[in-house]
């Protein structure tokens, strides 16, 4: 009888234990400095990725982000790369020209 009280029949009692796993600490870093953001795992990368060049006078367009060796795009999210909390993204100065 004491079940008689229980919301959400319709299996939704997840979301709270998902909720609370809600947001990731992410380092980036470009060798020297690491400035660390607390991100939500549907947060496009692209507003981390503004935020950090804001903070470090880079050239978005001259920056690349790497996450375990592969190119994040300003439309990838934690959750499309499969972030975990405290993952790094390297950032390194995209090489333009070569002289010849």
């Amino acid at each position: 009888m004491s079940d008689a009280g229980q919301p959400s029949p319709n299996g939704a009692d997840n979301p709270a234990a998902a909720g609370g796993n809600e947001h990731l600490n992410i380092k980036v870093t470009d060798g020297n400095n690491e400035v660390f953001f607390k991100i939500k795992r549907s947060t496009k990368l692209e507003k981390l990725m503004k935020a950090f060049c804001e903070r470090q006078g880079k050239d978005p367009r001259s920056a690349r982000f790497l996450f375990e060796g592969q190119k994040v795009q300003g439309q990838d999210t934690p959750e499309i790369l499969e972030m975990q909390d405290g993952d790094s993204i390297e950032v390194h100065q995209e090489q333009i020209g070569g002289g010849a």
